[in-house]
């Protein structure tokens, strides 16, 4: 999605950027969806979890259950971090614009969430922070597959896991990605360069 600016512009009103927020929802939710099904695979189903809780702008980030019955925080360490999420049904909101050329899809899924990134064009970041707050007793262990397991440290016992993340692009061809844990906070990081845009890359966390 292509983004333009003009000088002499008459600035806008908060009806007409209501209309390009909603644009921008619909062009994110259209680039998810034609990638969702392109992959034919089967799909974290949306589903409403009483247990998430989703923070109304994008800086607030999002309250996930753990299987123990704990709550850990996921951030998202956003430029426009102010952004107000679109509730476009009680499972799936949009937070549009989040950083240059990207927008943010929120879905609530089974036992979890997931945040489908929408990157429209090479000037958006290859590195999406996401600040991590575990409750007492939980830690993050790395796994093979280059997703992490929430740990009970006392039990040993996985209580949450954030998958391991993909990317594809436009063409359906797979873009690389991958987490690196840095402090606090998950990084994603995706090699879009060269990619047919828009990518869409996923982070997913459940119990």
């Amino acid at each position: 999605m292509e983004r333009r600016g003009g000088a002499g512009r008459r600035p806008e009103g908060k009806g007409a950027a209501m209309r390009h927020a909603r644009d921008g929802a619909a062009a994110a939710m259209s680039a998810a969806s034609r990638v969702l099904v392109a992959r034919g695979r089967n799909e974290p189903r949306e589903h409403d979890d009483p247990d998430v809780a989703w923070g109304q702008r994008a800086r607030d980030g999002v309250w996930v259950p753990t299987r123990d019955g704990q709550r850990l925080h996921i951030g998202l360490d956003v430029t426009a971090a102010d952004t107000v999420a679109q509730v476009l049904r009680p499972t799936l909101r949009a937070y549009v614009g989040v950083d240059v050329d990207t927008d943010l899809l929120a879905q609530t899924t089974v036992g979890g969430i997931r945040l489908l990134t929408v990157i429209h064009g090479p000037d958006a970041p290859a590195a999406f922070r996401f600040p991590l707050a575990l409750p007492d007793g939980l830690t993050l262990e790395a796994m093979p597959s280059g997703g992490f397991d929430v740990v009970h440290q006392r039990y040993g016992a996985t209580v949450g896991r954030l998958y391991s993340p993909w990317a594809c692009d436009s063409m359906f061809r797979p873009v690389k990605a991958d987490y690196a844990l840095e402090g606090g906070a998950l990084t994603m990081r995706v090699r879009h360069e060269g990619a047919f845009y828009p990518v869409v890359a996923d982070p997913h966390y459940a119990r």
